[in-house]
C-alpha cells in the first residue's frame, strides 16, 4: 500500500518529539538543523525496534534474529541507494560525511596522487573537505588549489578555467555551504570540469543538499557524492559514500578486517567487492535501519511539499534578518537553503547564542568548521540560524523577539 501524506507542514513539526518540549523553560525553537536535525518518531520507532526485537549481527548468523536484521540492514541499504539514484553496489556506508571523504583521500588518493599532481577545492569548505586533503598534500606532495569566493557569498566560477591544468586530478566542493546557505551550481561546475578533462575525478559534499533537495547522482555527474545521516533526520554515526560502480571498483580497502574479506590466511588476504570491501567489522547495524526510515520519511513527505514549504521560509528568514540594521550579514546570494550566518554589530556572537539560548531559540555560533571563510570575510564566527522541514513562521517570529532583547541587554 502506498502511503499519502495528507498533513500540512504546518503539522509536520508534530511528527518530532523534541519539538514540543521546553528549552530553558521556554518553548523550542530549533534552529541549529545544518549542524544535526531532529528526529521523526518514525525513525525513533525504527531503532527501538532494533533494539526491543531480534537484534542480531549480520551478514554471518544463519538464525532467525541474524537472518531478519541482516533483510532489514540490505533493505535499507537499497532504499537509501533509490533515494538519491544510485544502485546498491555503489552505496558504501560510512560514520559520517568526514569519514567518506577520508575513505576516499585515503583509498583513491593514496593509490592515485603523486607529488605534483593538483587538487582543486572552495574556499568555502567545511573543514571535512580541507583536511584529508591537507594531510594527503603533507604525505604525498600534492598541489591544492581554491575556487575564490565572491563577496555574495558564491563561487567565482571565472576562475575555474584558470585553475584547471594538466595535472588537475581532482576537483571536491561543496554542493551547498553550511555557513552561507549558497547552493552551488554542481552540475555546471561538473560540466566545466569534464569538458577540460574528462577523466578528472569529482567529489561532491553533499551533506547539507541531501536533507535539503531530491539528489540524482547520476544527474548530477560526479564520481563520488557523500552525506551524513544526522542531518538527514536519521541517526548520528552512520553516513553514505556513494562512487560509481567503476570507481569503486579500482580502490583499495580503506580499512581491513571482518565481513570484507574473501580469504584471510596467513600469508595474505583477498577482499570482496564494492561496498563490502569499504565495511570493515561490524558496521552500524541499528543507525543504517534508522537512516533508511528517515529517507522514508522524506519520501512520505515528498520533496515537492518540502522544497515549497522550505523556501518559502528561507525567503522570509533572509529578508527578515538582511533588514534589521544591527545585524551584518555574511553572504548575499539568491539561490540558497534556509541557512543564513550574521552578527550583531558590535556584540560576541558567543554573547548573542547564550541569549537565544534563554528565550528557547538554539542556533550556532562560531566558526561553523569553515575557517577559512570566515578568515575570507573577516570575521572570527557568526551566529548561523538554519531551518529545516519542521520549521514554521513562528520560529522566525521567536528568533526576532530574542533578538530584539540581546540587542537590548547588549545596548
Amino acid at each position: 500500500m502506498t502511503l499519502v501524506n495528507i498533513k500540512p507542514p504546518g503539522y509536520w513539526r508534530a511528527d518530532f518529539p523534541a519539538l514540543g518540549g521546553t528549552m530553558s523553560g521556554q518553548p523550542v525553537v530549533f534552529l541549529d538543523s545544518a549542524a544535526s536535525a531532529q528526529k521523526p518518531r518514525s525513525v525513533i520507532d525504527a531503532l527501538n525496534k532494533v533494539m526491543e526485537g531480534g537484534y542480531a549481527n549480520i551478514h554471518r548468523g544463519l538464525y532467525e534474529f541474524s537472518a531478519e536484521t541482516t533483510a532489514a540492514f540490505e533493505a535499507a541499504r537499497r532504499r537509501i541507494a533509490r533515494f538519491i539514484g544510485g544502485d546498491t553496489d555503489e552505496t558504501v556506508f560510512t560514520r559520517n560525511t568526514t569519514e567518506g571523504i577520508n575513505l576516499v583521500a585515503a583509498s583513491w588518493g593514496r593509490a592515485n596522487l603523486a607529488a605534483g599532481d593538483e587538487i582543486i577545492l572552495t574556499e568555502m569548505e567545511h573543514h571535512a573537505n580541507l583536511v584529508p586533503w591537507h594531510m594527503l598534500r603533507d604525505e604525498l606532495g600534492v598541489v591544492i588549489k581554491y575556487i575564490p569566493v565572491t563577496d555574495t557569498g558564491e563561487l567565482d566560477l571565472a576562475r575555474l578555467g584558470d585553475l584547471l591544468t594538466a595535472k588537475t586530478k581532482l576537483v571536491s566542493f561543496t554542493h551547498v555551504s553550511n555557513a552561507l546557505g549558497t547552493i552551488n551550481p554542481a552540475k555546471d561546475i561538473v560540466g566545466r570540469v569534464r569538458s577540460f578533462n574528462k577523466d578528472i575525478k569529482i567529489l561532491i559534499d553533499g551533506s547539507q543538499s541531501a536533507p535539503h533537495m531530491k539528489i540524482d547522482v547520476r544527474d548530477l555527474g560526479s564520481d563520488w557524492f557523500v552525506f551524513t545521516g544526522h542531518k538527514l533526520y536519521g541517526p548520528t554515526g552512520i553516513g553514505v559514500l556513494w562512487g560509481r560502480a567503476g570507481v569503486l571498483a579500482e580502490m583499495p580497502p580503506y580499512q581491513g578486517g571482518g565481513d570484507m574479506i574473501e580469504t584471510v590466511t596467513l600469508d595474505g588476504s583477498t577482499y570482496k567487492q564494492a561496498p563490502a570491501k569499504f565495511e570493515a567489522g561490524t558496521p552500524a547495524i541499528a543507525e543504517v535501519i534508522g537512516l533508511g526510515a528517515a529517507v522514508d520519511y522524506i519520501d512520505f513527505l515528498g520533496w515537492d511539499a518540502i522544497a515549497t514549504h522550505e523556501k518559502a521560509l528561507s525567503d522570509t528568514l533572509f529578508k527578515r534578518l538582511s533588514a534589521r540594521k544591527d545585524l551584518s550579514i555574511l553572504g548575499a546570494s539568491k539561490n540558497r537553503i534556509g541557512v543564513v550566518s550574521f552578527n550583531m554589530v558590535g556584540s560576541a556572537s558567543a554573547d548573542i547564542g547564550m541569549i537565544l539560548d534563554k528565550c528557547g531559540v538554539a542556533v550556532r555560533t562560531g566558526h561553523h568548521c569553515c575557517m577559512p571563510l570566515m578568515k575570507r570575510f573577516g570575521v572570527e564566527g557568526t551566529v548561523r540560524a538554519s531551518l529545516a522541514l519542521y520549521s514554521t513562521p513562528d520560529d522566525i517570529n521567536a528568533l526576532e523577539a530574542a533578538l530584539d532583547k540581546a540587542a537590548k541587554l547588549l545596548s
